[in-house]
């Protein structure tokens, strides 16, 4: 979950106000004195700390706030709105030519991540807008660059233009793009080199580079890991090459999301996408007010909806609903699931969305490995066992075949098919449901109520 730290430490400040009856002006300088540590700890810039609590104290003092029926509630709003209009309100959304095709280029230094992001950017505006993109190989400095632009292209279905690394680079992307033209392309994505540090030859490249191709967005790739680093490297790229935008990378690792709040206010320079990790289909366009919302431990529905649909089988989700409505469930079914969870993000990440959940699962161990463990053991099952699931309930013999195919432990085969068996039971009771709603089955008797953990402390997440 992005900003996690600055989270944490920010609603623990304002669990002080929220519930409460009546504040006063010590309650609010108290969590706003909070408020100030946790985004210096963040590393955002010192400016910008003191811009967002001077607006959130005058705001939160007003007398429509301080005599409300649930002041503190009101401050969360406050609070809420100004981390917004710190990141700039609004989604700002990618430029396209009218009719043609479209040219954005993607700069930064050595390390950002520009390859890979330009591969999951023409696969996200490909998904999303229903674009023809191409790969443009620019950078013929990097070892291997080139090959590996080639290698994202194969394994997301989109050409990439390439003529090795002896051409000019201005000459390789004027070839590029008039062969996209040519071959009926609507987007091409240039991805250029980068430097270990800016220098005055990598910059000239550029803009050498961005009044031949005249680009409809120049995207510069920026580490969320820099933090305040990050502004100089973006105020010194602008000054040289006008920006439309920033490209946020490792938005999930462990960052103290200083950047991403400070970028919008001290330079002016929208954030465009974020990178969420490292498969090719993790990242999103950067929602200000969506983001305010995880910090603040609202959640973030709305984007987990649009990634659900952006990986969800439209026909296919339909037959699993018809399949489900008349009591069908095995373990070709469970194993569609886990492919479609996988898909849409890790569990973590998708648990963090939903309003409430952040907080609960914060210390929790998440390890998504073990999806990989429930594939191998469904996967040594035969086909006949995983269409008849009631094959395996009563065999030990089965059950001890697929233990040792699947390298996992015989108790865990065990947990997997009595977890199965207690869904399949949920899933005929709801489908009852649907067929009488006046009848209302009760629901298996083997079910388990979740215990209580005692304490706080990381525990295992089980599926």
């Amino acid at each position: 979950m992005p900003f996690e730290s600055l989270s944490e430490r920010i609603q623990m400040s304002l669990r002080r106000i929220t519930g409460r009856g009546k504040l006063n002006e010590n309650d609010i300088e108290e969590m706003m004195r909070e408020v100030r540590l946790s985004l210096l700890e963040a590393d955002v810039n010192y400016k910008v700390v003191k811009s967002f609590t001077a607006e959130v104290k005058q705001k939160a003092r007003g007398e429509a706030i301080m005599k409300s029926l649930t002041p503190g509630d009101m401050v969360v709003k406050v609070v809420h709105d100004e981390l917004k209009r710190l990141m700039g309100d609004e989604a700002v959304p990618v430029a396209y030519k009218p009719s043609g095709l479209s040219a954005f280029m993607l700069v930064g230094l050595q390390g950002s991540g520009k390859t890979t992001q330009a591969g999951k950017l023409a696969n996200f505006l490909k998904k999303r807008d229903g674009r023809k993109p191409i790969l443009i190989a620019a950078d013929i400095y990097r070892p291997a660059a080139v090959d590996q632009l080639v290698s994202v292209g194969k394994q997301l279905g989109i050409e990439v233009f390439q003529l090795g690394t002896s051409l000019k680079v201005t000459d390789i992307v004027a070839k590029g793009l008039a062969y996209a033209k040519q071959n009926g392309y609507d987007l091409a994505i240039i991805d250029t080199a980068g430097r270990l540090h800016i220098n005055e030859e990598l910059m000239q490249e550029l803009d050498d580079l961005q009044k031949m191709a005249k680009p409809d967005e120049t995207l510069l790739v920026v580490d969320a890991m820099m933090g305040q680093d990050a502004l100089n490297v973006i105020t010194t790229f602008n000054e040289k090459l006008p920006l439309s935008g920033c490209l946020l990378t490792k938005l999930d690792g462990d960052t103290r999301g200083g950047a991403a709040l400070s970028i919008r206010y001290m330079t002016n320079v929208p954030i465009k996408f974020v990178g969420m990790g490292e498969k090719l289909d993790q990242i999103e366009v950067f929602h200000p007010d969506r983001m305010a919302g995880r910090i603040l431990g609202m959640g973030d529905v709305v984007s987990l909806v649009e990634k659900a649909a952006q990986n969800i089988d439209e026909e296919e989700a339909m037959k699993m609903a018809e399949r489900l409505q008349k009591g069908i469930f095995n373990y070709n079914d469970f194993l569609k699931q886990i492919k479609l969870i996988r898909k849409i993000g890790s569990m973590k990440g998708i648990l963090g969305m939903i309003p409430g959940i952040g907080k609960q699962i914060r210390d929790m161990d998440i390890d998504d490995k073990q999806f990989n463990y429930l594939e191998a053991i469904i996967f040594s099952m035969t086909p006949e066992e995983r269409k008849k699931p009631e094959l395996l309930t009563k065999s030990l013999s089965r059950r001890e075949r697929i233990s040792k195919g699947s390298g996992r432990p015989y108790p865990e085969v065990n947990a997997l098919i009595k977890r199965f068996e207690d869904m399949k039971e949920q899933m005929a009771a709801f489908s009852k449901m649907g067929a009488d709603p006046t009848k209302r089955p009760t629901m298996p008797s083997r079910q388990r109520k979740p215990s209580k953990g005692k304490g706080k402390g990381k525990g295992n997440f089980r599926i």
